[in-house]
């Protein structure tokens, strides 16, 4: 059978590629073909421990496919010259334009025993993902491999169910990768004050135990005693399928596509984190994978399936998490990646409560952060703490960067305010931090 779009994957990215086809073009024939019969909120896999309490509570609704329909199966080729798909099952199914939305999956690195009992991926399956659950509720001391979003995340709501936590990170920081280093302080800070045991600077020499994990041992000689470990390393697109059907990869191991999400054929398309990823700032090669950017490029996909519309001018990261009840946020370039493209960087900062004024109920202080260009004056980056408001305002940023604001644009942005949900207009963090940055610049000789 024929249909006139066929998407392989159903997260983030084929799901919001499937959603647009019906928009622009009014298509009905749109055939999803996913590997699980449930598909989890990815973002939300952490929080299924802790706060959800329940897989079943992380589950993204079929209905938002409106009239596409799903098969559950398994891609194992594709035939471009016949423009067919073909199953596990040898099943071949047709199409007239392919999207390929096929995610990306879980690092597992070559420790010595990762192969144990109890010893867990952080994978976008609700079976597997049961089955940590149900494991989770016999384990004591849980050692979590990672100081990324997915690690802090675990460790948090780990945390919050009563077990003993340790997180371990490679780097000097955790966030590190994507936070400046007061916000990862700050989130370190707060993790260690719940109880969670951060050891960074360190890596994992191997896992121990018989045929279950009893410790971990670092490579800084110490051994951990837990009975489960979480790995949340990070990920790698899954090009499995591009690859042996002659798609071109690009050097961050992405499907290679153009601005429009094309592949090197011209009627597959690529979207989500199996797809290659191009800085804003310098159209390099970036290894961003969030849900977010999928959903993006699922738009993207959708508008140009039969002629090119809409154009993709470059991925901006933007990055959010809660640990505790501190907020995190982040847009763009932090600091050092800016110095290491070469831009000559100025920074403001401005910080006040979150509502006004300050003695309302619940108001604490919020801090942003921006990065601009001294040169241009555009906004390259910022970040914000520590409400709950901080991922919007990141959000904001991210808006500021993509339209190419500038020192003076920002300061003079027209915001509304309220007692009960901003700041003051005389201490509105966005547009101060700004003017903080102006005048630095107006008075630098």
């Amino acid at each position: 059978m024929k249909h006139d779009v066929v998407i392989v994957g159903g997260s983030a990215g084929g799901i919001q590629a499937a959603i647009c086809t019906q928009k622009h073009h009014g298509t009905e024939d749109i055939l999803v073909i996913r590997q699980e019969q449930k598909v989890v909120v990815p973002c939300g896999i952490p929080y299924i421990y802790g706060t959800l309490g329940a897989v079943d509570k992380n589950i993204i609704p079929d209905k938002m496919l409106g009239n596409a329909k799903v098969k559950v199966g398994e891609v194992t080729a594709i035939n471009r010259g016949g423009k067919t798909v073909t199953l596990a099952n040898g099943e071949e199914i047709g199409y007239r334009k392919l999207v390929l939305a096929t995610g990306s999956n879980p690092v597992c690195p070559p420790i010595p025993g990762v192969d144990k009992k109890n010893v867990y991926l952080v994978k976008k399956d609700p079976d597997y993902l049961q089955q940590l659950s149900t494991a989770m509720d016999q384990a004591k001391h849980i050692l979590i491999v990672g100081g990324g979003f997915i690690g802090v995340e675990f460790a948090d709501e780990c945390r919050k169910r009563g077990h003993q936590v340790t997180m371990v990170e490679l780097l000097e920081r955790c966030l590190q990768l994507v936070c400046s280093t007061d916000l990862c302080v700050r989130a370190e800070d707060v993790l260690r004050k719940s109880g969670v045991n951060v050891i960074t600077g360190t890596s994992v020499k191997s896992i121990s135990g018989n045929s279950q994990v009893e410790s971990v041992e670092l490579s800084d000689g110490r051994s951990i005693k837990c009975d489960m470990v979480i790995l949340g390393i990070g990920v790698a697109p899954n090009t499995k399928l591009a690859q042996e059907a002659g798609l071109q990869i690009g050097p961050s191991r992405g499907i290679k596509v153009d601005e429009f999400q094309r592949t090197t054929d011209p009627d597959i398309l690529a979207v989500g984190d199996c797809a290659e990823k191009y800085s804003f700032f310098n159209g390099e090669p970036v290894p961003v994978r969030l849900a977010s950017v999928a959903t993006r490029e699922g738009k993207i996909a959708a508008a140009n399936l039969y002629s090119a519309r809409w154009r993709n001018v470059g991925t901006i990261g933007v990055f959010s998490t809660v640990v505790g009840d501190t907020a995190i946020a982040m847009a763009g370039l932090s600091d050092i990646q800016a110095a290491k493209m070469g831009f000559d960087i100025v920074v403001g900062e401005a910080e006040a409560a979150s509502k006004h004024p300050g003695t309302m109920p619940d108001a604490k202080p919020m801090k942003v952060r921006l990065t601009f260009d001294r040169r241009s004056g555009r906004l390259l980056g910022g970040c914000a703490c520590c409400t709950m408001t901080a991922g919007e305002v990141s959000n904001l940023i991210a808006a500021g960067i993509v339209n190419g604001m500038t020192i003076e644009q920002v300061a003079l942005f027209p915001m509304g305010t309220h007692p009960w949900l901003t700041a003051s207009p005389l201490a509105y963090q966005l547009t101060d931090a700004a003017s903080n940055a102006l005048h630095k610049v107006v008075h630098t000789p």
